[in-house]
């Protein structure tokens, strides 16, 4: 074996075994390996996982507050002082902002993330060139997902067709569309859906971002994703209405959802921050209550979103932060819920994401360990990401926390 991760904690229950990787794979999992390595590594009793997943960021757009001015914190002022700045964004520049924020989301554990990228007459494709580069040389440490992506709408601006097509043939993952922002909120989700389909690539809709449960775009996405066969390749984020629905409603919704194979992602930090600008008390936190869908069967995430721009003024890219944020939003509390919470953030978002991280025999050999004793401990304490390995080699390690505490000899 190459190394042989000794003494670490597993599974919801947190049960201590040992972990043998080789050649960039998971070869052993199990209590007292007694396999021939070269290397050894304790794990001190802490949790492992396979590294967190952030399936919807925006790093072309992160870290620009400086450049915008938010009054009223609402959706529409986000777009529109996006999209003032982004006609000045430089491939250079974008690869500067978006690299801090990789870095800062490689030390909290992330190894899969998703990252929308616009393309349009404003931002062209030096957004989608700077991405294109970094994936590559975050390699080492990231799986980078890159989504072409019209937030502006696109039957009113047909050019940002064409703009999507040629980042597909440059190398984009996928393709996403924003229907909400378009004038004809149906031709644009089919239109997204035949790009996906030309190029065979998965689709990723920001859908419903409203409180309005009878204002939906959902029906246009279903639709689609069942007459074309998508299912299990089409994911949407926000859909914020959900949370103003009924229990009866919302259980509907979520059967179409698991019947289609759409999975659903919430964005919390941004949900919270853009819901409700209207009220003057009792606002509504305007997050999508995931956690009903899970249990209904539809495949579920939580997610970054933005770091730092008028969409969120804040963020630190740490998913472990963002599945604590929604247990105290959905007041969520028991273990298992938790634990559930945890896996939003893991193997169930690598699952929504069409990727594999599971902590299995077979698997590649990406591993976290996290002060905490298991994936409900972690949510609830924020436990601290101590040092990963990235196919089977260590790509960061934060070191341990250390106190000082003064001499009791010294007055």
């Amino acid at each position: 074996m190459d190394l042989i991760l000794r003494n670490v904690r597993i599974g919801h229950q947190g049960t201590v075994a040992d972990i043998a990787l080789d050649a960039g794979r998971i070869a052993a999992i199990g209590p007292g390996l007694s396999l021939p390595a070269t290397a050894e590594h304790d794990g001190e009793g802490l949790f492992a996982c396979a590294g967190f997943s952030d399936s919807h960021v925006h790093l072309d757009k992160a870290c620009i507050l400086d450049r915008c001015t938010i009054h009223d914190g609402t959706l529409s002022e986000a777009i529109r002082e996006t999209a003032r700045a982004k006609a000045g964004f430089t491939e250079a520049d974008v690869h500067t902002r978006a690299r801090s924020v990789i870095e800062r989301a490689i030390s909290h554990g992330t190894m899969r993330m998703r990252s929308f990228v616009e393309v349009d007459p404003r931002a062209g494709l030096r957004s989608l060139t700077a991405l294109l580069r970094l994936r590559e040389e975050y390699r080492f440490a990231l799986d980078l997902q890159l989504c072409a992506f019209a937030q502006e709408g696109l039957t009113q601006e047909p050019e940002t067709l064409t703009l999507l097509r040629q980042a597909l043939e440059m190398g984009a993952d996928l393709v996403g569309g924003c229907p909400y922002a378009d004038p004809d909120p149906v031709a644009h989700v089919k239109a997204i859906f035949d790009l996906a389909q030309a190029f065979d690539v998965d689709a990723d809709f920001h859908l419903d971002f409203d409180l309005d449960p009878a204002h939906t775009d959902l029906p246009a996405v279903l639709r689609e994703t069942e007459a074309r066969g998508w299912g299990g390749r089409v994911t949407i984020g926000h859909v914020t209405n959900l949370s103003a629905m009924g229990p009866e409603r919302l259980a509907e919704v979520a059967a179409d959802l698991a019947r289609a194979g759409i999975a659903v992602t919430a964005l919390p930090a941004t949900d919270l921050f853009l819901n409700g600008r209207g009220a003057d008390r009792l606002v509504p936190r305007g997050v999508a209550p995931v956690h009903r869908l899970h249990q209904a069967g539809v495949r579920t995430a939580l997610a970054t979103n933005n770091v730092m721009n008028p969409f969120t003024p804040y963020g630190d890219a740490s998913l472990l932060r963002m599945a604590n944020l929604y247990a105290n939003v959905a007041q969520l509390s028991r273990p298992e819920d938790l634990a559930a919470a945890f896996a939003m953030v893991s193997d169930g978002a690598a699952a929504a994401m069409g990727m594999t991280g599971a902590l299995t025999t077979g698997a590649p050999a990406d591993i976290v360990l996290i002060e905490a004793a298991s994936p409900a401990d972690a949510i609830a304490r924020i436990g601290r990401v101590r040092c990963g390995w990235k196919r089977g080699r260590m790509s960061f390690d934060n070191g341990r926390s250390r106190i000082f505490a003064p001499d009791a000899a010294t007055p």
